[in-house]
């Protein structure tokens, strides 16, 4: 797999290809993270992954495979973004204590006209949080660049997770076995 392009600033996203040893490189453009009203939630990630890859399409070269990715949190069938500030990653965090919340990444893989898409979901278990273990986590972590407002492989998710259904890795923001899989199929 040669000339892959990461359309994503992500460190986890960056971190995970390089744990696949995928060789790639970081191209990002601003993009609008708006969508429709009326997408279903794993199109919800799709479409803002699409986004992103259309954005990034025209500032490289042609032959040039283009991975982008969203990650969305869904509470209740209501999608939780990324907080807007520390009480709003307070009460985000204790709305999912106690709960179960799915965690769907939208992926698309395109080269000029050829495109796979698909979203990967994933099942959250967390435990009954304290109002102490939230604030210690908002207020060490700074957690405001994530949807749900929490990262899996950070303090929160070594105390505060029960269990997880689905791809671990998908939480973290990118089901990277099954890109690994589409990809070698896109290239092939």
């Amino acid at each position: 797999m040669v000339n892959i392009i990461l359309a994503s600033g992500s460190p986890r996203r960056k971190q995970l290809l390089e744990w696949a040893e995928i060789p790639f490189k970081v191209v990002i453009s601003e993009t609008d993270e708006t969508f429709p009203d009326g997408l279903k939630v794993d199109e919800v990630a799709m479409h803002i992954a699409k986004q992103k890859a259309v954005a990034v399409q025209s500032l490289v070269d042609a032959d040039a495979i283009i991975l982008a990715a969203d990650t969305i949190v869904v509470l209740k069938g209501r999608i939780i973004g990324k907080p807007k500030d520390r009480g709003d990653a307070v009460r985000i965090i204790s709305d999912l204590s106690g709960q179960k919340h799915v965690v769907i990444t939208g992926v698309v893989i395109m080269r000029g006209h050829k495109e796979v898409s698909f979203a990967d979901a994933t099942d959250v278990y967390f435990h009954e949080l304290s109002r102490e273990q939230i604030e210690f986590y908002v207020d060490k972590y700074k957690p405001y660049d994530k949807a749900g407002a929490y990262a899996i492989q950070e303090w929160i998710g070594v105390v505060g997770i029960k269990s997880v259904v689905g791809d671990f890795y998908n939480v973290m923001g990118l089901p990277v076995s099954r890109v690994v899989r589409a990809l070698e199929e896109f290239d092939g």
